[in-house]
């Protein structure tokens, strides 16, 4: 008896597992192909789908009745992330760029078209940003985001945008493909990604890449500064101190993988 009633929260628990590594593959899928996937039922599947999107672990798009991976999937990652030995080091390299210059350092990953803020060090600054911590924002609106961005090669990019009118959050917020990939370009030469109040007004960042072992790269560390706080003297500095933050996490990453 004990094993009658087990078995279908297992099997329930396996189906939701399942789904999961689907979304892992594909970024977005409406339920027949879910159901079709899975070798289901649309029936059964429909009644998991309602029940991941209600707790946030899904969410679906009314227009197109597709659905993909939703915030909580990401605000769990965003915490586990916190107890890594990645954000551990962040930590401390962070808290030397705001002890040089009193300004927030952030570190971000991709999530599907967004980036996704992992990690933070907040400035003692009586003006600064609120908290980022798992806070999702469009990748091309970001310098951290043009960063993850440079690191796929173009084909890979018009792939993730197939509309060439990009979304805009500023006035500032690159608008179209063509110039989105004419500033990666720039980005990969340069080794530094800019944004000037293109995700929030009066806000300039500059992001610095970190990479794996074998040479991706796997998240983006940046500062960020009000625009009242900007001249090209803390602009230079701001590039220096990135750059010096992410390539010494990417050596941390390097020497724990290798």
């Amino acid at each position: 008896m004990s094993t009658e009633k087990t078995n279908p929260t297992v099997k329930s628990a396996d189906r939701v597992l399942d789904i999961f590594e689907l979304f892992a593959e594909m970024k977005e899928m409406n339920l027949m192909e879910i159901s079709r996937q899975l070798e289901l039922p649309t029936s059964s599947v429909f009644k998991i789908l309602q029940n991941l999107e209600s707790r946030g672990y899904l969410e679906k798009d009314e227009s197109r009745k597709t659905f993909r991976l939703g915030y909580k999937i990401f605000e769990i990652g965003a915490k586990y992330a916190q107890n890594t030995s990645l954000t551990a080091e962040f930590t401390q390299i962070a808290q030397h760029i705001v002890d040089e210059i009193n300004e927030a350092v952030y570190m971000s990953i991709r999530s599907g078209s967004n980036i996704l803020y992992i990690a933070e060090k907040q400035s003692t600054q009586a003006v600064r940003l609120v908290s980022h911590l798992g806070m999702q924002l469009p990748l091309h609106s970001t310098a951290m985001g043009k960063m993850l961005l440079s690191g796929l090669d173009d084909e890979e990019v018009k792939a993730m945008y197939p509309e060439s009118h990009l979304g805009v959050l500023t006035e500032n917020t690159l608008e179209s493909l063509p110039n989105l990939l004419e500033q990666l370009a720039v980005i990969r030469q340069e080794g530094i990604a800019y944004s000037r109040g293109e995700a929030i007004l009066g806000i300039h960042c500059t992001a610095a890449p970190i990479y794996n072992a074998d040479g991706n790269i796997i998240a983006a560390m940046s500062i960020s500064i009000p625009s009242t706080r900007w001249n090209e003297t803390v602009w230079k500095q701001m590039k220096e101190l990135v750059t010096e933050g992410a390539n010494k996490l990417s050596l941390i990453h390097y020497y724990q993988q290798s």
